[in-house]
């Protein structure tokens, strides 16, 4: 049996000394941040209050069920914290019920799919191919599995959502669940108009606004409710918070099924962990500072787009009305993977992604994805995204003239942009 002693350390010994390698590997990946201009969609900075909530003792407590309502006892302070969290979400989107406990985005979905669908029933969303997420119907993934997938794309014209093709789609195949939002959609989406195509197909609506619900939270883009009959987020991308998923919705029947879908549906006990730090990331945003960085981030986003063109690539649709762009390589004869990983070690993060209509793969694709949300966080402002866009440029120009070796155009970059790091620190 352990002595006193023993025991004791179990709760005193800090991470390096308990465990040198993790502790290593995270130290390394701090100076990543530190050292680094991050412009992948999906990635954010979370503030000090969100990285002490998330790293708390509730970490150490289980529960099943909601507030008031747990299997477990013990649970009145993981009751306040996520009865907090819940009418912060009601009260950021407007909307009459919220569950705060999906451990990502995509089980937010598969919740809902859960609630509302039979094995078999039709969904009609947006192609990945289009920008749509996988979550809403990939062969790949379990929603492609258990459900007819129909998809709906971009027009050639303008790469722009095709409404006429989704009422097409809608009206021949009568699905079940119309949704909206996808991963690498750049330009604002006509909710009224899908609403209505649902209606006349007899589908419920659904919005994952995961990409832009920070925007949707300040009034800078529109709110997917009333129009939507639910609508699901993450925390972690324009909300600049915790991971993990949210759903949302105005109708009572709708959220007592979501509630059971989730649990026990599709999870078991709650990560009081992440639901701390979500709650934390919602009060964040109900402050007048977070409009301010929203509106910032939209800015910087037309900076960057402006500035990419400027060098000679075709920014998708032409533009962006949000925080992420996806940006045609063609034009400089590289390809999305080799593009990625010259960037990369020239400390600019992105991540390769498909563009509409690419007549190459998603594994090694025509196109980047970028997003100002994690750069917009650390407080770079149009300037330095105008920066970073003559960076990229001069990064790929330097690969199309040496493909396999862009070492000299890599390194000169990379002292750049570690000296804007420097002038823009975080986590102190």
């Amino acid at each position: 049996m352990a002595d006193a002693a023993t025991l004791r350390a179990h709760f005193q010994a800090s991470l390096a000394e308990s465990d040198p390698e993790v502790a290593e590997a995270i130290g390394g990946e701090l100076d990543r941040q530190r050292d680094q201009i991050e412009l992948i969609a999906s990635e954010n900075l979370v503030s000090r209050a969100v990285l002490e909530a998330h790293g708390s003792v509730m970490t150490n407590k289980t529960v099943e069920g909601y507030p008031g309502k747990r299997y477990y006892g013990g649970a009145q302070f993981a009751d306040r914290i996520e009865a907090l969290g819940i009418a912060r979400a009601k009260k950021l989107f407007g909307c009459g019920f919220a569950n705060i406990q999906p451990h990502s985005g995509s089980q937010a979905n598969q919740a809902v799919f859960l609630a509302l669908l039979k094995p078999g029933d039709t969904i009609l969303s947006m192609s990945t191919n289009a920008g749509g997420h996988i979550s809403h119907g990939h062969p790949a993934n379990q929603t492609g599995k258990h459900y007819a997938i129909v998809s709906y794309g971009v027009a050639k014209s303008d790469e722009r959502l095709d409404y006429a093709e989704a009422e097409a789609l809608a009206l021949k195949h009568k699905p079940r669940l119309v949704i909206a939002g996808g991963s690498a959609y750049p330009r604002r989406i006509d909710f009224p108009r899908l609403r209505a195509i649902a209606d006349k197909a007899g589908a419920l609506f659904m919005v994952d606004m995961a990409h832009f619900a920070g925007l949707v939270a300040t009034g800078l883009h529109p709110n997917p409710f009333p129009h939507a009959h639910i609508v699901t987020t993450t925390t972690y991308k324009s909300l600049r918070g915790a991971r993990g998923g949210v759903v949302l919705t105005n109708d009572a029947a709708l959220a007592k099924k979501i509630d059971n879908a989730v649990f026990p549906g599709v999870q078991g006990s709650v990560l009081l962990h992440a639901v701390a730090g979500k709650t934390v990331c919602l009060g964040e945003a109900l402050k007048p500072a977070f409009r301010d960085y929203c509106q910032a981030v939209v800015d910087n986003a037309q900076a960057l787009a402006k500035a990419v063109a400027g060098e000679g690539l075709r920014v998708v649709s032409g533009g962006t009305d949000t925080g992420l762009m996806l940006v045609d390589l063609t034009a400089k004869g590289v390809q999305g993977q080799r593009a990625s990983e010259s960037l990369e070690a020239a400390g600019l993060n992105v991540n390769k992604n498909t563009i509409p209509f690419d007549p190459r793969t998603p594994e090694d694709p025509s196109g980047l994805r970028l997003s100002s949300n994690a750069g917009t966080a650390r407080g770079l402002g149009a300037d330095e995204f105008g920066q970073i866009g003559r960076w990229i440029g001069r990064v790929l120009d330097g690969l199309a003239r040496r493909p396999n070796d862009n070492g000299a155009a890599e390194h000169e970059v990379r002292a750049e942009v570690q000296a804007m790091c420097r002038r823009f620190p975080i986590y102190g």
